[in-house]
Formats: C-alpha cells, structure tokens, sequence
C-alpha cells in the first residue's frame, strides 16, 4: 500500500461522492480507478458493461491486471470467435 497525493477538489469530490453512495473516501477512489483503468484498456465497453465486468471479477476473487487485459470472460452460451 502506498500512499497517493491528489489535489484538495479532488478529495472533496471524493468525500461527496463517498458520503452519497456510502463507500469511505478510500474505496470511493478506489471505485474510480478501477473504472478509469477498464476504461482505458477496454475504451469498447461502456459504463454498464464495465461494472458487469467488475461484479464478475468480484465474483471471481477480484479484479487483477492479468484479468483486466484479458476482457471479460465469454458470456455463457456465446461461442468464441474463431474457434469451432
């Protein structure tokens, strides 16, 4: 664990966001990155389809690098591309 400097707005964004969905001003930051990081890697999914994503890493044991630049995992019943 490290430590992070951000600007006096931002961590008043994040305490007014973190206050509104009930998460403290840490997990709240912690939610944003995660978001911005599938974002950038996966600039193809949209805001839905990134939280799915995040519940299936969750479910899966949590979200990790490997995971992330892989993409989401085939959704049941969809056949791979490519592959007979």
């Amino acid at each position: 664990m490290g430590i992070v400097k951000i600007s006096d707005q931002m961590h008043e964004n994040l305490r007014v966001a973190g206050t509104a969905l009930s998460r403290s001003i840490n997990a709240q930051a912690e939610h944003w990155m995660r978001v911005g990081m599938l974002t950038e890697m996966h600039p193809e999914l949209d805001h839905r389809e990134i939280c799915q994503l995040l519940v299936r890493a969750e479910l899966a044991g949590g979200l990790d690098l490997a995971m992330a630049i892989d993409g989401p995992p085939a959704k049941p019943g969809a056949s791979a591309k490519g592959k007979h």
